[in-house]
């Protein structure tokens, strides 16, 4: 019987949402601990609590994560071979945020908007061996004894620290799954502006973790390449070979957009004809700042982080 250790880092003083759902889970035929990990530095935190745990299994969500009731009996099951080191789902948007949180979670989720990470952010297919581009960090199970062995999180980065880790795990011969079941709900940003810093943050993070891990697909790139395609548009000649790759993307914004409509995402989603290139442009100029930005430093060696075990094997959430 396998036992889990959640852990969540938290800014100094910050709510941690996550507690509430976690205490509707109970104790099941699992033991759980729960420890809150205070810093500056995520993944700093996130290390230093994996150091403190005593369970077989790190569970790590984020602040906000609210996980699904049955989330210990759904993980210790994807776990089950030997051979399986991660497993994660994905982080849906809740039925109480905004139509504009919505509209950001059906971006997400768009295979336009988002290419092959959009299963991140919806709950789709069956149980299946994965890769980095499925899984995320507010909901994501590692084995403790391989996550120590790989050498924790790589501190510099933040984003991405996951998706770097990962690739690690995957190179040691381990492998990794998604469960479209095994969702956290956990809202989207609360405004435009708070959205585009997201994806320029996730930009800059590929940016960073090409600079330390080398370049992993080909399609992360896209988004630049676009912005670059954009940039250069205004001194190419006004002839159809030059024009046609915006004229492509725009045939496509308009088919995707009219697909989410008719799907039954209402009228509304009509502003995803502006959203699209808008974090598409966001995430291209964040990875090229990224690269151009330099090799990230590792955080300094006094960055504070106070551990708190919140809950004990055997003890009440």
């Amino acid at each position: 019987m396998p036992t889990f250790s959640f852990i969540i880092p938290v800014k100094p003083g910050g709510d941690v949402k996550a507690l509430g759902a976690l205490r509707q889970i109970g104790e099941q035929a699992w033991p759980y601990e729960i420890l809150i990990a205070e810093g500056t530095v995520p993944s700093r935190q996130r290390n230093l609590a994996a150091h403190q745990c005593h369970g077989d299994i790190l569970y790590f969500l984020d602040d906000d994560s609210r996980v699904a009731a049955d989330c210990l009996a759904q993980c210790a099951g994807a776990l089950a071979d030997p051979g399986i080191a991660v497993a994660g789902g994905p982080s849906l948007t809740p039925d109480d945020d905004t139509r504009l949180q919505h509209l950001f979670g059906l971006a997400l989720s768009s295979p336009f908007g988002a290419g092959a990470v959009r299963n991140r952010y919806r709950s789709a297919g069956v149980l299946r061996m994965t890769t980095e581009r499925e899984l995320i960090l507010c909901n994501l199970a590692i084995r403790r004894d391989v996550f120590l062995a790989a050498g924790g999180l790589d501190e510099r980065l933040y984003p991405n620290e996951e998706n770097e880790l990962l690739d690690r795990i995957a190179a040691a011969g381990y492998r990794m799954v998604h469960v479209p079941t095994l969702w956290v709900m956990r809202s989207q940003r609360p405004t435009l502006a708070a959205f585009v810093r997201q994806m320029f943050s996730y930009g800059r993070g590929r940016g960073q973790q090409t600079l330390i891990a080398g370049p992993g697909s080909v399609t992360s790139f896209m988004p630049l390449a676009f912005v670059t395609y954009l940039a250069m548009l205004a001194f190419l000649p006004p002839t159809l070979p030059w024009r046609l790759p915006a004229m492509a993307y725009a045939a496509l914004d308009v088919i995707f957009t009219l697909g989410a409509m008719f799907s039954g995402a209402g009228l509304g989603s009509i502003c995803l004809l502006a959203l699209f290139p808008l974090m598409h442009c966001a995430n291209g100029v964040g990875l090229l700042y990224g690269l151009l930005g330099g090799r990230p430093r590792k955080p300094s060696g006094h960055a504070e982080v106070m551990i708190r075990r919140v809950k004990e094997f055997g003890t009440p959430a």
